[in-house]
């Protein structure tokens, strides 16, 4: 049995779920989040929690269960209490600053980036150099995360671009010096 899989979800006060044959529906203060199930898998509300099930042991519903089981428990918690990530922005001259519901960076290029905030998504720039991504969806977090820091990855000699707050860069040593 998936440890994952067969831990029941807790669903906070102020959560709405609603379940419609594959389709799981969850509103909460921070917005609403649906699914559709994979497969086989069954989930049902027990009270308070949410449970999900597999009719058997094959191969492709054990893979789905845990699945199935987190991506609806980061559902309940999107609406809930939302996700975020937070970016840093290394290097002289590179910065960041809110432009509406959008946001523009220097990077060093020519020109600035401009990045559009998808549907449910904010951008925070406490300063120049942070940026805090946040919504209710954990994967778009992530994803629009990813795509901000693919425009300038942190590079190995001086550690420049933009990079997740707390990552290690490995720095590497220049040209030897004579």
């Amino acid at each position: 049995m998936s440890r994952i899989g067969k831990a029941p979800i807790p669903v906070p006060s102020g959560v709405e779920v609603s379940i419609n044959g594959r389709q799981v529906a969850v509103k909460g203060p921070k917005g609403a989040l649906d699914l559709e199930v994979p497969g086989e898998i069954t989930v049902r509300q027990d009270g308070e929690e949410i449970l999900v099930e597999r009719p058997d042991d094959e191969r492709q519903n054990r893979a789905l269960h845990g699945l199935t089981r987190s991506l609806v428990n980061n559902m309940v918690v999107g609406v809930s209490e939302g996700f975020s990530k937070e970016l840093q922005i290394v290097g002289v001259g590179y910065r960041a600053a809110p432009k509406g519901s959008d946001l523009e960076l220097q990077l060093g290029f020519s020109h600035p980036v401009i990045v559009k905030a998808p549907d449910g998504i904010e951008f925070d720039v406490p300063e120049p150099t942070r940026i805090i991504v946040s919504g209710t969806n954990k994967q778009v977090v992530g994803q629009v995360a990813a795509d901000i820091r693919s425009h300038r990855k942190p590079e190995p000699y001086k550690g420049k671009g933009v990079r997740y707050l707390g990552e290690h860069v490995p720095r590497k040593a220049g040209k030897a010096a004579k």
